[in-house]
């Protein structure tokens, strides 16, 4: 069992698996004291309920549906410690987050940022970038969320939560998410259907892993309920791309057709899940020499698996191929590889990519774990963005956790990045990491 922790020492998951692995891992849960308020639902002794009849039935499903951490990934604040119960049963609202503070020291090559994203590694090696040390406050993190007893058309959820950014001038707020499910159906800002939060590698790098597959989006999407371990989501979300253009040929213009993911999973316990995704994109662009708007097909598809192996040990995972998906990969959003220009007619094209992350976790005891995982990212024939262009990352981690009492938790974490071009030409950086977290 991968159990994560949780501001409320409620036991999460998050694992996944692929073909590939690096080292040996653990994670941990929080012990948990709880009190049974009548005959209603555990609440965790640590718990500040403001308000409300801890007395009424009612609140039993509310409070778990608060508390679960069902598709959450490891970095996202778990339950909260402020809690208002209303006298009817009918609303439950809790208020949580955490501060969290980390330093850094990069070593025989460094990348110039809070996150460690190997795209940003230097090619070829810096010799004035060989070491930087760093911290930041910017992971920390509030969020609310509000449940209802069902209505006619199901249960409303309400999640809000925001975080910070580094800027020039020092911390902007951010929202992170901020989304409505009423019954199978949520609307808002949320994690794409493409991605499964469960299945990211647990990290203090705030950037996460090259290979990674992650985003969050405008959507829309509709979830099935789960029959005898089976679920599916399908959703039509806001695109957004990036291009590598060609100036005085071709230009980016606004998307005309949303992004459409799916996918279906099978669990065969609450911890333990194999999902199989796909996503279909049509991206939109300007050819300036024939004065027409041109539309390329995407495509993508995404496995990932959670599970037990034996003991306390567990795996994590995923694999991703697909053509126009880099919008979805850590290391290749944002960066031009959507589209990139064709070496025969000019004309932009979606160029594939391959994105994986391996890992094994291991619980030691219920306040300490470690994690170990691989991950990598390609973008194939891409050679038309010169040889310095990106053609693909490494990204290596080994972490450890450990919680001094039920809401303060420290950490440490090795990384080690390598970047390569399509010359051959490589970058390294090193990074090691320590973190103080205190949940509220």
């Amino acid at each position: 069992m991968f159990p994560i922790y949780t501001s409320t020492f409620i036991f999460m998951r998050t694992s996944l698996l692929p073909a590939f692995i690096a080292a040996a891992s653990c994670m941990i849960p929080m012990a948990s004291d709880a009190k049974i308020y009548g005959d209603t639902v555990m609440i965790p002794e640590r718990a500040i309920i403001l308000t409300g009849d801890t007395a009424n039935a009612d609140h039993k499903a509310n409070v778990a549906i608060l508390y679960s951490r069902e598709g959450m990934s490891f970095d996202e604040p778990g339950a909260p410690r402020f809690l208002f119960l209303d006298k009817e049963g009918k609303v439950a609202l809790g208020i949580g987050g955490y501060v969290k503070g980390v330093g850094m020291y990069d070593f025989d090559g460094a990348i110039d940022g809070t996150g460690f994203a190997t795209y940003d590694i230097p090619v070829p090696f810096d010799p004035s970038q060989r070491q930087r040390f760093g911290a930041s406050a910017a992971q920390s993190t509030v969020f609310l969320k509000l449940v209802t007893r069902p209505t006619k058309f199901g249960r409303v959820i309400v999640y809000l939560q925001t975080g910070f950014n580094t800027a020039s001038s020092g911390y902007t707020m951010k929202l992170k998410q901020a989304y409505v499910s009423v019954g199978h159906v949520t609307a808002g800002l949320a994690r794409s259907s493409f991605a499964d939060g469960e299945a990211q590698a647990p990290t203090i790098d705030s950037e996460g892993p090259s290979g990674q597959v992650t985003a969050k989006n405008m959507l829309f999407q509709y979830k099935t309920s789960s029959f005898k371990g089976l679920s599916a989501a399908i959703s039509i979300e806001n695109p957004s791309a990036s291009y590598s253009t060609v100036d005085g040929e071709s230009k980016a213009i606004a998307q005309r057709f949303p992004d459409i993911p799916l996918y279906v999973q099978y669990a065969w316990n609450k911890d333990s899940h194999v999902r199989a995704s796909f996503i279909y994109r049509r991206l939109s662009y300007r050819d300036l020499l024939s004065e027409k708007n041109h539309f390329v097909n995407g495509w993508g598809v995404h496995l990932s698996s959670v599970g037990d192996i034996a003991g306390g040990l567990g795996y994590f995972g995923h694999i991703a191929y697909g053509e126009g998906i880099a919008r979805y990969v850590n290391d290749l959003s944002g960066n031009g590889y959507d589209l990139v220009p064709d070496a025969v007619s000019g004309e932009l094209r979606a160029p594939a990519t391959l994105a994986y992350t391996a890992g094994l976790s291991y619980n030691f005891s219920k306040r300490f774990f470690m994690t170990a995982s691989y991950s990598q990212a390609r973008a194939y024939d891409c050679t038309t963005l010169g040889g310095d262009s990106y053609r693909y990352g490494q990204y290596a981690t080994v972490n450890a956790f450990y919680n001094l009492t039920g809401d303060f938790q420290i950490g440490a974490e090795c990384v080690i990045g390598r970047r390569t071009n399509y010359d051959g030409e490589r970058g390294h950086a090193n990074r090691l990491e320590v973190m103080m977290q205190y949940n509220f």
